[in-house]
């Protein structure tokens, strides 16, 4: 948590393990690009406050496998994965084109080519559709932060011609309305304006709003917690069958009980797009997944040192090595199944 000056790292930890949480904290808080004294929060003057403990002993007798007891969920709760093929990406079209534009922003703030720009912003794309599929963009929304003396014609001709026009490309036209920083002034930012917390924005972190979303956070827990390894797991699934062809989007819901390791639910919405019957998908996704906690973990390697990179930018959609969970590599054997 993050407010003024001051960082909260707080939470339940069982390790025989070392790290410097200061360091890492401080580490971050630099490359993130908080490092002038006139941004006022910044690396040297922010207070850095960790209070860790280990995990409730009640809790992992349920989460914690041993020779008698398989390993059970982290928690009770639903997960959903969303997949459609509107995008290479298997993504919605619009929060595609949000982390690619902040994306941009921070490139064009780190490299130099617009030295105006501060470390905060966010943004915001509204697509128009035709028969389900995106037609065009009709409003693009940025919020960016700046230093005191840009003026706003300059700050909106550069996030038009430097942001928003070499993502957007064909997709912009005539019509297409540009909302930039329309309070007037965004000087303040980052800790100093709004207070923070990891997590909080599932949306961003998944698909935008389109596609369900159980409302557990994924950011600061670890996979046996299966608000993120499930959620994992079902958009590999998702993802895997609109991969194959079986249908043009696909959620898929999951349940669990707190140190049960099998799912209470597993649930599939075509939106009408399945080329074969959903019962058919059902013996599918049971035949070729284990849905429980510690084979979603071995299976998609989440043990692995990868979560500072979903730190941004979303938790899907990203073609890295290290995103397991997007892999597409059950999808021919899907499709062969499923007659296609």
């Amino acid at each position: 948590m993050t407010t003024l000056s001051l960082i909260v790292v707080a939470g339940e930890v069982t390790t025989r393990g070392y790290v410097d949480v200061q360091g890492t904290v401080r580490k971050v808080v630099r490359e993130i690009g908080y490092n002038k004294p006139e941004y006022l929060f910044n690396v040297d003057n922010c207070t850095v406050l960790v209070s860790l403990h280990e995990q409730s002993p009640d809790i992992s007798q349920g989460v914690t496998a041993s020779a008698e007891r398989e390993q059970g969920a982290g928690d009770q709760g639903m997960m959903f994965g969303y997949a459609c093929n509107e995008t290479p990406e298997f993504m919605p079209f619009p929060v595609v084109y949000a982390h690619r534009l902040t994306q941009r922003m921070a490139e064009a703030r780190k490299s130099g080519e617009i030295k105006w720009i501060r470390p905060d912003g966010k943004s915001q794309v509204t697509v128009e559709y035709e028969n389900g599929k995106p037609k065009r963009i009709e409003t693009v929304v940025i919020a960016v932060q700046h230093d005191p003396d840009v003026s706003t014609e300059q700050l909106r001709g550069d996030v038009i011609e430097k942001v928003i026009r070499p993502v957007c490309g064909k997709w912009i036209d005539k019509d297409t309305k540009f909302f930039i920083n329309e309070t007037g002034r965004f000087v303040l930012g980052g800790p100093v304006a709004d207070s923070g917390l990891t997590g909080r924005k599932t949306v961003v972190d998944t698909y935008g709003g389109m596609g369900g979303s159980g409302g557990g956070a994924f950011s600061g827990k670890d996979p046996t917690k299966v608000d993120r390894s499930a959620t994992y797991m079902a958009r590999h699934i998702a993802k895997n069958l609109v991969a194959a062809g079986i249908a043009d989007k696909c959620e898929v819901q999951l349940a669990y009980a707190i140190g049960v390791a099998k799912p209470v639910s597993v649930n599939i919405n075509t939106f009408g797009t399945a080329k074969i019957a959903e019962e058919k998908i059902l013996e599918l996704i049971n035949k070729h997944f284990d849905l429980r906690p510690a084979k979603i973990i071995e299976y998609l390697q989440l043990r692995r040192p990868i979560y500072r990179k979903t730190s941004c930018y979303g938790h899907f959609g990203r073609n890295d090595a290290d995103f397991s969970w997007e892999k597409t590599d059950v999808a021919a054997v899907l499709r062969k199944e499923a007659g296609l």
